[in-house]
């Protein structure tokens, strides 16, 4: 049975209900939710062959701070980087480290911010040099998901409505939908209530309703579906090794449909970017 409660009243820790934000939690969101969207921008000239992806986790992790922020997978659950940073064929949660990105590589970066206590998450890929058209196609597919994913929130639909509308989507161009990560409710805390999945059918899961904040982030790959995860029990990549694009917004439900509050405020919603 499906819990809403009261954000303001609801204890600090995920306890399977639902939050209902108010127009503080909104304001707050918006905040965190443009920190996170601007230091996204600003990635957009650091991501070229050359970088590598240790210089963009510092960067990271120095406009949040000069900003009054902290990086929120800092240190969670044992994770030491300020970002994830994913390349080609891995899905999501990619470590940075010393090695340098490559003429042709797709990476997605994502970026969580702690802002006053809220959570701006965000992620957005980025094209390294020329890339093939196979991967160019791959993101703007993804990309395209995430959009129609957000399109179909409005109070009274439900979480199933989301992920058939990027199923349907994303099947009919010939990738697959990642069915082993999703997107999640989020606010005053980094990872809560309810799980928003990628695919699904319309009318099934949580009804939608006005102060639900949440991630839609589409994980699409250019093969089959499947993932695993490697040894370092954080970065998980295709089985099949074909590439893997995502991108991220968070939104709040209102009385009319959504606001995205990680909307790019220079117009970097998808590459190319023109900086």
């Amino acid at each position: 049975m499906v819990t809403y409660v009261d954000a303001a009243t609801a204890p600090h820790r995920n306890t399977g209900a639902i939050r209902l934000y108010g127009p503080d939690g909104f304001a707050g969101m918006r905040k965190a939710g443009q920190l996170a969207a601007r230091c996204l921008d600003e990635l957009a000239a650091l991501a070229r062959p050359g970088t590598t992806t240790d210089e963009i986790n510092d960067f990271v992790y120095a406009f949040g701070l000069d900003h009054g922020a902290l990086p929120a997978t800092l240190n969670y659950r044992g994770y030491t980087k300020s970002t994830c940073t994913s390349i080609n064929h891995v899905v999501c949660h990619g470590i940075p480290n010393e090695k340098p990105l490559r003429d042709g590589d797709i990476v997605n970066i994502d970026v969580t911010y702690i802002l006053d206590g809220w959570h701006g998450d965000s992620s957005r890929m980025y094209l390294i040099g020329e890339v093939k058209r196979a991967a160019e196609r791959l993101v703007d597919v993804t990309y395209e998901s995430l959009m129609r994913g957000i399109a179909a929130v409005k109070p009274g639909r439900t979480t199933g409505d989301i992920g058939a509308a990027i199923q349907d989507y994303v099947e009919a161009e010939r990738c697959s939908v990642v069915r082993d990560f999703c997107g999640h409710g989020v606010g005053l805390l980094f990872h809560d209530a309810p799980n928003i999945l990628h695919y699904g059918r319309p009318g099934e899961g949580i009804e939608l309703k006005p102060g639900m904040i949440f991630t839609i982030e589409p994980m699409v790959n250019l093969g089959r579906p499947h993932v695993k995860v490697l040894a370092d029990g954080w970065t998980a990549v295709t089985r099949d090794r074909s590439l893997s694009a995502q991108f991220e917004h968070t939104v709040g439900v209102t009385e009319t449909g959504c606001e995205i509050f990680t909307l790019s405020p220079a117009g970097l919603h998808k590459p190319p970017y023109r900086i």
